[in-house]
């Protein structure tokens, strides 16, 4: 059911091979099984999941630079955009960053097999690395705004109308699923 879902929601938008497929089955039969017990995401429909979770997450990770890159999943929860986007892009390195404890046990569970992909389980505002785009789904801008911004230079939200924060220019694409989704994207100018 989720792969026929999947593969009928993403449509031509998003090519995917049948072992990327069974990759994001396998995440969601896992999210199915650890939801009972973690309340990892308020979404129970399994139509609204492959839309919001795993369509919206391979939408924004196609929008992105087509080179090798070094990506932050900031507020990762159940791993969303980061580990879809680590399927569908695995020459590029995913952090995925998620303070809250059994969140993060969930992502390395579920990232095992995922070699392009290690868990941060600490606080946005801790870290010291640096990576090419953060990106995010899910969470209040505002709160992850000033971290981010030191974070990297580009980023990636999935959002809704709203603009996520005033320091950044922002390009607006509409989510072709449901009427007020949007990816936002900020690129850094070249000084």
């Amino acid at each position: 059911m989720f792969a026929d879902l999947l593969v009928e929601c993403i449509g031509s938008l998003v090519e995917l091979t049948s072992f990327q497929i069974t990759q994001l089955k396998d995440h969601f039969n896992l999210l199915n099984r650890w939801n009972k017990v973690l309340n990892l995401t308020a979404i129970h429909d399994v139509q609204t999941i492959v839309e919001r979770h795993y369509c919206e997450s391979l939408f924004l990770g196609k929008h992105l630079p087509p080179d090798p890159l070094n990506i932050a999943d900031v507020g990762s929860g159940p791993g969303f955009p980061g580990i879809p986007v680590a399927i569908l892009r695995p020459e590029c390195s995913i952090a995925l960053i998620e303070s809250h404890r059994r969140k993060s046990v969930f992502l390395m569970e579920a990232t095992r097999a995922l070699t392009n992909v290690r868990v941060v389980p600490q606080r946005v505002e801790e870290l010291e690395d640096t990576f090419d785009w953060a990106v995010s789904r899910g969470v209040n801008f505002g709160e992850i705004e000033a971290p981010v911004h030191t974070l990297a230079d580009n980023i990636a939200l999935l959002a809704g109308e709203e603009t996520p924060g005033s320091h950044f220019t922002w390009n607006k694409t509409k989510l072709p699923w449901g009427s007020h989704r949007f990816l936002w994207i900020h690129v850094k100018q070249p000084c």
